[in-house]
């Protein structure tokens, strides 16, 4: 079989190249080329990110290709990229929400501008692979293709593929979902290489957002929960849901102070105590059902709001084809608008939304 491997630089890619060579496929490499130069390049030159400079993930991708004895190209996929998914990180926190880009990436770019473009080019492939730790099957029982957690739970990066498609889904090959990041670095030291020690990306973007929102100062208010006038901020893309550090607020308080809302078309910022960012209930906008028919009553599920918070046990009632409300069992803290709510029901990624504001059933003790 002709396989695509989507390759980045990175060890877990490479890694991938590698396995299917030796499963005895026809191994094509490609790397997405989405820096713009515009973006100021980040200072920190030791935090791997996936936006930035990438003369040396470039250099990386052609030294594994010489290694595994197999042909590699760049893409150029800056125009969707920043279509996609740089205007939608300025939009949302322009409005005062907080997205997540690597959803946008996954969803569109990586899996669908990357490989579209290699056909462009002239590559035929069968299937298309990446280095995430996640795992598909075929459910015969619904005739579905399903996105499942990989071994490695502490990797596993199906919250960021939710918006993967049936027809994406049944494209694509993860090689690394049956192997711990461990065993990945042991194939890459073993094999020598040269990206085997390289450390793994840790954000979006290593440098300050603000060089990417470009906006100008837009001063307003940090309020408190009863209007009175606390601070001043410069914009409110500082902020996200749950900030405490650097509100840079006047006078003491008995307890700490956090973010708890922003009101965009206001320009203001509304803080609280912590209490005040727990909730029961949440709705989600732009719902995909990534892995099952969508429901037609109550299903019980668990739920993670952000990559790193521990799955909750809740109860989806889909509204419509999009949309979708989430009661959790108990309340979660700093659910954030923009971010998303990705449903699982034990191992399987059911689908997911991005998150709107949480108004409803308000948590207090």
């Amino acid at each position: 079989m002709k396989v695509l491997a989507g390759l980045s630089g990175g060890v877990d890619s490479a890694v991938t190249a590698y396995l299917l060579k030796e499963q005895g496929h026809e191994v094509i490499g490609v790397m997405m080329s989405i820096w713009d130069d515009s973006i100021p390049a980040p200072q920190d030159k030791s935090v791997d990110a996936c936006l930035g400079p990438e003369d040396e993930d470039i250099a990386a991708v052609h030294k594994v290709g010489d290694v595994l004895k197999i042909p590699v190209q760049i893409l150029d996929c800056r125009e969707e990229y920043k279509k996609v998914v740089i205007d939608n990180f300025r939009n949302e926190y322009k409005e005062g929400r907080t997205p997540n880009p690597c959803v946008w990436c996954n969803a569109y770019i990586k899996f669908g501008v990357l490989p579209l473009t290699a056909r462009k080019n002239g590559i035929t492939f069968d299937k298309f692979a990446t280095g995430h730790y996640a795992n598909i099957i075929f459910n015969n029982s619904l005739s579905m293709y399903q996105l499942c957690k990989a071994k490695d739970q502490a990797k596993d990066q199906t919250y960021f593929l939710y918006r993967l498609n049936q027809k994406i889904l049944s494209e694509t090959i993860f090689p690394l979902g049956e192997l711990t990041k461990e065993q990945v670095r042991e194939i890459a030291k073993k094999i020598q290489l040269p990206v085997a020690e390289k450390p793994d990306s840790q954000d979006f973007y290593c440098g300050d957002y603000n060089d990417i929102l470009q906006f100008p100062s837009k001063p307003g208010d940090i309020v408190d929960k009863r209007g009175e006038v606390l601070g001043k901020h410069n914009g409110i893309w500082n902020y996200t849901i749950g900030k405490r550090k650097g509100l840079g607020l006047s006078g003491g308080t008995k307890e700490p102070l956090y973010v708890i809302n922003i009101l965009a078309k206001k320009n203001v910022v509304i803080v609280g105590t912590k209490e005040d960012l727990y909730f029961l209930t949440l709705m989600t906008k732009k719902v995909a059902w990534s892995s099952i028919p969508i429901p037609k009553a109550p299903i019980e599920v668990s739920v993670k709001i952000r990559q790193q918070h521990t799955p909750a046990k809740a109860f989806i009632t889909p509204i419509g084809i999009d949309k979708a409300r989430v009661e959790f069992e108990k309340p979660q803290m700093s659910i954030t608008a923009g971010q998303s709510a990705v449903f699982y029901k034990d191992n399987v990624v059911l689908g997911g939304g991005i998150i709107e504001a949480p108004h409803y059933f308000k948590f207090t003790s």
